[in-house]
């Protein structure tokens, strides 16, 4: 007992010493959390694809992981560099026309402002008498140059975490791509002593829990751009492949689609076209977002063994709790979570319960 207990007293330094070190690495990890976490889904999801590469390669693991990751980063950049052109573009001819509008002073509200129920007439005076009054015009836009400043800088800053961020994730998931297999190693042994024989098991459930999350937001993403596709061609929006592309890329942020498909309601609204332009906004709140509302629990549902709920509680809870990351955390703990409480359920079966209304086995 005695030496049990010496025993226990010089594991205590070891232990200590272990979790200090433990808790400075993911500290010091912690900005960078998001985009690791992000790489390490990116490679989960991908790796049958990048082992198929690899077997091309004749098993030149540097280059077979960077023609995957340039081949991801690609296809990512590709379209929000076109959306971004076309952005800039159309600003460009907007503020002509806006700059000629203000030259010429006639600058007249749309028609389907007056229209607008209620409050309707009392805008469409309001406008007229705002842009029909030059100083009063000048007034108000210096009042908003300081708003409009601070959003463009808070937008501005978004814009480029968020570039860092996946500019890191790509960074990462090359490394993970040529040193998975020694990372998948060293992780099955450090599981294997943490939670022993269920080490396998949790792997498996983790690969394809992540697994089910990136093909059901990527199903997702696809689904809602092609409803979203068929609307816009309904409703007579130009641009329509662009806009699609806009929706497939904001179907991955919150409240991503209903910017694109809300502004395609705001400019049917703005050409007279009142009806299609409530048609756009019917359209987009019970199809395009029910879309995100439905199909996307089922497709993660697919690739975990775990009840619709706990899926539908994790991708939420996960959101609201860790951010977009936590799209991938949430179902992964609850996945996690649920098959080792059912197993140890299993383990321990004591005599079952007869509920009321049961028939009598």
């Amino acid at each position: 007992m005695s030496e049990y207990l010496e025993s226990k007293e010089r594991n205590y330094p070891q232990i200590t010493v272990t979790f200090l070190l433990v808790a400075g690495c993911v500290f010091v990890l912690l900005p960078f959390l998001p985009a690791i976490l992000f790489a390490a889904a990116i490679a989960i999801s991908s790796w049958p694809l990048y082992l198929r590469l690899l077997a091309r390669m004749k098993g030149r693991r540097s280059m077979a992981a960077l023609v995957m990751t340039l081949s991801l980063l690609l296809l990512v950049v590709a379209p929000i560099a076109l959306i971004f052109y076309q952005l800039a573009d159309d600003a460009s001819r907007f503020y002509a026309q806006l700059r000629g509008a203000l030259e010429t002073g006639k600058i007249v509200p749309p028609a389907w402002l007056q229209q607008v129920p209620v409050v309707g007439e009392w805008l469409d005076n309001y406008v007229r008498g705002v842009f029909g009054d030059r100083e009063r015009m000048i007034e108000m836009g210096k009042r908003m140059v300081e708003p409009a400043r601070q959003t463009l800088m808070v937008g501005s800053v978004a814009v480029g975490t968020g570039l860092a961020q996946m500019s890191l994730a790509a960074f990462v998931s090359f490394f993970l791509f040529r040193d998975g297999v020694r990372i998948l190693a060293a992780l099955a042994v450090m599981m294997h002593r943490i939670i022993g024989e269920s080490a396998a098991k949790v792997a498996e459930i983790v690969s394809h829990t992540v697994r089910g999350v990136m093909y059901g937001l990527l199903g997702t993403a696809l689904a809602q751009a092609i409803v979203a596709a068929v609307g816009f061609t309904i409703a007579g929006v130009p641009a329509v492949p662009l806009l699609s592309v806009a929706t497939f890329i904001g179907s991955l942020v919150p409240i991503g689609p209903p910017i694109i498909w809300g502004g395609a309601a705001v400019w049917l609204f703005t050409e007279g076209q009142t009806g299609w332009g409530i048609f756009m906004l019917v359209w987009g709140l019970v199809l395009i977002s029910g879309v995100d509302n439905v199909v996307k629990p089922m497709l993660i549902s697919q690739g975990s063994d775990l009840p619709f709920l706990l899926v539908l509680l994790g991708v939420l809870g996960g959101v609201l709790a860790f951010g977009f990351v936590g799209l991938f955390i949430g179902p992964v703990l609850l996945a996690v979570g649920y098959t080792l409480l059912r197993d140890w359920i299993s383990t321990r079966s004591p005599p079952l319960i007869q509920l009321p209304g049961e028939p009598k086995a």
